[in-house]
């Protein structure tokens, strides 16, 4: 039974969520949605940040749906729709059995399995990102799983930094938990194209790089994107284009190799031509590998195409072998395979993605929805994205529920 999502656009929320409800019915009406919801994810803009409180007892009443997460962004995705710079909410109703899930917050922390629940397999998890060491917050909410891992992102808004977890809360993470028990597919997808090759930081102070396999860090910076001397401000635009990816692993930036999960995106914020530098937007280590890419359409299409393809490959596989072991217990074929087998997803995408990024307003969602087809589908634009044990910028994180809990 597929979930049931719903979004709207009003300038008022109680309007917005009067038609979202409105879907939630007739969804509700239709024979292949779950029955009976016990837990809501709600994404909202933060055009309705300050009504959180008020929303959240609205959902509850509404929808006799106790349990909610979520939280508000910039921006927010709804099936293949986004919502930029505009009042809009989106809603999921899950059906997931009781013991196979736990809200958490600062206020009511993450427990160990025990009676009632069967013990965290990942996480959905929302952050602050005002919030001081969210990094080591991230890498902590994963060590808190049997998996390790977990997703989500950083909430995002030009107003509150606004999070829900069965209360509105501000400051550190929460989100809800998952037992093993909760079949879910998902990756991360990065979609930037390198301009240079893989080097190593050999010398640098805090987050200023000064050499680049003992060469001045500037001169490779400026190597890579075949410019023979430093101009500025022509050279401007092309830097705030510039990312550096940085990788701990020895061979996580190989120079042959996409930009995958082992490496870390962050901005060039800066240039010290006296001394030769490159400033990057985080803490800097010798010995970490630097790779300078760049934003690029078709690279973020490619990644993202490729990322669905590997969730609908696992989600189908996952499927035949339940389909050969009912088949086998009960000695007759089942009907054909044909849609993806999926009760719904959440989708969180760096806030710099959206739009022009894909090549036009709800590309990227457009993607999503054309090589995953129609599920039912949550998210928003995020300060931060969170995945397996880091916390990431400029990429998107996809998760979908599989048909049905793990038996």
């Amino acid at each position: 039974m597929r979930f049931i999502s719903a979004h709207a656009s009003h300038s008022h929320w109680a309007t917005a969520l009067e038609r979202a409800l409105a879907q939630v019915a007739a969804a509700r009406a239709q024979p292949d949605t779950i029955a009976r919801p016990n837990l809501g994810i709600v994404y909202f803009t933060d055009a309705y940040a300050s009504a959180a409180e008020q929303l959240l007892r609205e959902l509850r009443s509404r929808t006799g749906v106790a349990h909610w997460v979520g939280g508000v962004g910039v921006g927010i995705a709804a099936d293949a729709q986004e919502y930029f710079d505009q009042p809009a909410l989106a809603l999921m109703l899950l059906q997931v059995p009781a013991r196979d899930f736990r809200v958490f917050s600062g206020l009511k922390p993450l427990q160990p399995a025990a009676s009632g629940w069967r013990g965290a397999h990942t996480a959905l998890v929302h952050g602050d990102p005002a919030a001081p060491e969210m990094d080591d917050l991230v890498r902590d909410m994963a060590r808190r799983t049997a998996a390790g891992h977990v997703f989500g992102g950083l909430v995002s808004s030009r107003t509150q930094a606004t999070q829900i977890a069965d209360d509105v809360l501000h400051g550190g993470v929460s989100g809800v938990a998952f037992s093993a028990r909760v079949a879910m597919a998902g990756g991360l997808t990065q979609g930037c194209e390198p301009v240079g090759p893989a080097r190593a930081i050999t010398r640098c102070t805090q987050n200023v790089i000064y050499t680049l396999d003992g060469e001045p860090a500037l001169s490779a910076l400026l190597e890579d994107l075949g410019e023979p001397r430093l101009e500025l401000p022509r050279l401007a635009p092309r830097l705030r284009a510039t990312l550096a990816g940085l990788s701990h692993a020895s061979g996580g930036a190989q120079s042959g190799r996409p930009i995958g999960a082992e490496t870390t995106l962050r901005h060039v914020v800066g240039l010290d031509p006296t001394g030769h530098g490159v400033a990057i937007a985080t803490a800097l280590e010798p010995g970490m590998c630097v790779r300078f890419c760049r934003r690029d359409v078709n690279a973020a299409r490619r990644d993202l195409i490729r990322l669905c393809a590997e969730v609908r490959e696992e989600l189908e596989q996952r499927r035949e072998a339940r389909q050969a072991a009912t088949q086998q217990t009960a000695g007759f074929a089942g009907p054909p395979l044909t849609s993806v087998p999926a009760r719904g997803a959440v989708y969180v995408s760096c806030a710099g993605r959206g739009g022009a990024h894909f090549g036009g307003p709800s590309a990227e969602l457009a993607l999503v929805r054309k090589h995953l087809g129609d599920i039912p589908l949550v998210g928003f634009f995020a300060a931060g994205e969170i995945a397996g044990d880091r916390l990431y910028s400029y990429t998107g994180v996809l998760t979908v529920f599989g048909e049905d809990p793990v038996m």
